[in-house]
């Protein structure tokens, strides 16, 4: 069993907070957190997902809400009404660590949504494994970034391969996949995964007319992923109207498949680009759309080393965005981009003013010209730029000028 960090983060606002919503796609792991946090409390989850239980609940929410025990319900959203029952209970008696609730919607979503419980109901989304996890290391590589970005600078050199990394990546976070025996085996699973969740999951929170274009919308979505996301190209191709595609990639984003990086700025600036990025939940899931596999990867072919390096930038923006989320003073993720040209991949913003700017590169070889992103950030944000980060697929950590670090994607999980 992986040792989720995300855990003792729970525990510990648990503890300061009344309701906790673990929202997340299905199968990253919300029911094993809740069974973990079941056994220390030693009290019993209302799981939904059981017909019995859902059919019980429903004729009488409140019984199943009352009492001073925490109340821990995983699925919450298969009887929305239950939020209504917690709402009265806490109206009579408001303290910390009261319910503990998963769901696999964004509960804004639901056709009751958590606004009954504003300002009483603390948010948690639960990602698919990051790789410390999956290796149980415990190096925090953004922690350390933030406390020290020189120290990070080491003579050791990064043993990890081209091929180590393309397994890595086109392997992802979801327990399920991590466990299986084969590759034909995750194959079936993120195939049947991919189906469910479009024919069955996506139906429950909106009846869609068009639901058999979502499998080509999504590995659209698949395509421009770590790119500016342009629904314009992407409605054209499935033939929708513009309007109905962001619909239908909200839809997406409700499930937590998908998610858009928002552009970042301080302030209006003609040279830079407003629109998001598009990143899918998980660098496996992606491959997967994108027929990508390590062999692919590691051969010959310019068309995948092109692939690689949007899996790789989603498969390290994904590690980074999971570590940030740990963290109280994390603010928001953004992508920093001009019309010139000049990029940052993922930009994170903190409550002290910090800013860390990190850009990703396939490659094993830098140039001066790799770093110019994050110089132009750097000149661009003043003295709150923190840091600027590349992290790479070559063998050393080192200082450019200005500055700017490059680390091995590595130090992700290798201390």
């Amino acid at each position: 069993m992986f040792k989720r960090r995300l855990l003792e983060v729970i525990r510990a606002r648990f503890a300061e907070e009344p309701v906790i919503i673990l929202e997340g796609a299905q199968a990253v792991g919300k029911s094993t957190i809740l069974q973990a946090i079941s056994k220390n409390l030693d009290v019993s989850i209302i799981d939904l997902d059981d017909l019995a239980t859902r059919g019980a609940v429903s004729n009488d929410p409140s019984h199943f809400v009352e009492g001073n025990e925490p109340v821990l319900i995983d699925e919450y959203q298969k009887v929305p009404e239950i939020l209504d029952a917690i709402k009265a209970e806490l109206n009579k008696a408001t303290y910390a660590g009261r319910y503990l609730l998963t769901g696999s919607v964004r509960s804004e979503k639901l056709p009751r949504g958590t606004q009954a419980l504003t300002g009483r109901v603390h948010h948690l989304v639960v990602p698919p494994l990051m790789q410390c996890e999956i290796e149980g290391s415990k190096i925090d590589l953004l922690s350390a970034i933030l406390k020290d970005p020189e120290g990070l600078i080491v003579k050791k050199r990064s043993k990890t391969d081209r091929l180590n990394y393309a397994n890595r990546v086109t392997t992802g976070g979801f327990p399920i996949v991590l466990n299986s025996k084969s590759l034909g085996q995750r194959n079936r699973w993120l195939k049947d995964y991919i189906n469910k969740t479009l024919s069955q999951d996506v139906q429950e929170i909106s009846k869609i007319q068009q639901k058999e274009l979502l499998p080509r919308l999504l590995t659209l979505l698949a395509s421009q992923n770590a790119q500016v996301l342009n629904t314009a190209k992407i409605s054209r191709e499935i033939e929708l109207n513009a309007i109905t595609t962001d619909q239908y990639i909200k839809l997406l984003e409700s499930l937590f498949i998908a998610q858009r990086i928002p552009a970042w700025g301080r302030r209006l600036n003609a040279r830079s680009i407003q629109k998001p990025k598009i990143q899918l939940l998980d660098s496996g899931l992606l491959s997967h759309l994108a027929k990508l596999t390590p062999e692919k990867i590691t051969g010959k072919s310019a068309a995948a080393a092109t692939e690689f390096g949007h899996a790789f930038e989603a498969f390290v923006t994904n590690e980074f965005l999971r570590l940030a989320q740990l963290r109280d003073d994390f603010i928001a993720p953004g992508h920093w981009r001009t019309h010139d040209s000049d990029e940052v991949d993922l930009v994170l913003e903190f409550q002290t003013g910090a800013i860390v700017g990190i850009e990703v590169k396939a490659g094993k070889m830098l140039s001066d010209s790799d770093f110019r992103g994050l110089r132009k950030l750097k000149d661009y944000v003043g003295t709150d730029f923190h840091c600027g980060i590349l992290v790479y697929q070559g063998e050393f950590s080192y200082q450019h000028r200005d500055g700017l670090i490059a680390l091995p994607a590595d130090r992700l999980w290798i201390d």
